[in-house]
């Protein structure tokens, strides 16, 4: 029975998903971080938590962009991986099968645009303040100081990410 199933996740790829669940738990583990709740003023809330999950995973995501042709397949697995973590997240909610595919596709949409927002924003002369406001805080002004503080963390985890090669990252150990 063993073989079967190793042979079905072969054929279907969930080994190479699966390699990347360490990986994936880092990023959700740095989003927890009680810093960006806490002193950064993001919502504790599920909304809150899946904008700093889908931050998070965007710079992760712009980093595997990086190395090119090597990175796009990792990526993909990476984006899988949310997509059935957002999936889970609905069905425990009680969200029902009719209407989960609907809601996961909007949090791909966010997903999409958080990554178009934070390539510009770490860009020459990008606006990273502006891109927070807007896909972290969803479009409120933040207390004072603390859009600093997602600023600087983003800012440092970027910089982490840039610094640590893609095997590293890749097995889910990096550190910022």
């Amino acid at each position: 029975m063993r073989r079967v199933a190793g042979l079905w996740r072969r054929l279907f790829g969930r080994g190479e998903r699966d390699s990347l669940l360490p990986l994936y738990r880092s990023i959700v583990a740095a989003a927890r971080r009680p810093v960006w709740y806490r002193s950064g003023g993001v919502p504790d809330t599920i909304d809150g938590r899946f904008d700093m999950v889908a931050a998070i995973l965007s710079l992760v995501l712009l980093r595997l962009e990086r190395e090119g042709a090597p990175g796009r397949e990792p990526a993909a697995r990476l984006t899988e991986l949310f997509v059935e973590d957002m999936d889970g997240q609905l069905r425990e909610r009680g969200v029902g099968d009719v209407v989960v595919g609907k809601h996961v596709g909007k949090m791909m949409g966010a997903l999409g645009g958080r990554l178009g927002a934070f390539r510009e924003a770490f860009a020459v002369d990008g606006d990273l303040d502006a891109a927070i406001v807007r896909n972290v805080y969803r479009g409120v002004a933040p207390g004072p100081g603390e859009s600093e503080v997602l600023r600087d963390g983003l800012t440092a985890l970027n910089a982490t990410l840039g610094a640590t090669p893609a095997d590293e990252i890749l097995a889910g150990v990096w550190q910022n």
